[in-house]
């Protein structure tokens, strides 16, 4: 992802220190929440990424302020950890305005979708293999 190559860039090297920034970029955009306090909300597994139990409206924003928070570390040339995680909370804030200016519900407050995307690939993956079936046997 290019969000962990700029990071890096940042002198953000492990992956805690990682977490920490996007955590700061989710308490942007979530009204202070941080990701475990979304997983919780969203009743996702330990190991499980939260994007994956979004709808369409909550991963657009989410994608936007990772997709602006890459961009401003690129652009800004930011080579310090803790500036990237203000940038990242920043950003984060800035969607979480836009939402609210365009009257858009909050991302804290959008319904978790009944099916996480790992669920949808493999119904998708059955879905393929029977028909791939079913075109060999001529049907």
């Amino acid at each position: 992802m290019l969000l962990y190559e700029a990071a890096k860039m940042a002198g953000i090297q492990t992956t805690y220190e990682y977490a920490m920034s996007t955590d700061k970029g989710y308490m942007g955009l979530y009204g202070g929440l941080k990701a475990k306090d979304i997983a919780e909300r969203k009743r996702s597994e330990k190991d499980q990424e939260i994007l994956d139990h979004m709808g369409s409206e909550e991963l657009g924003a989410n994608l936007f302020r990772i997709t602006q928070t890459d961009g401003r570390l690129r652009k800004e040339n930011i080579s310090d950890k803790h500036v990237a995680g203000e940038v990242h909370y920043k950003v984060g804030k800035e969607v979480r305005s836009a939402i609210d200016r365009i009257g858009g519900t909050m991302p804290e407050d959008l319904p978790t979708p009944e099916t996480s995307v790992q669920e949808l690939e493999r119904k998708r993956k059955k879905e393929i293999k029977t028909q791939d079936k079913r075109n060999d046997d001529g049907v």
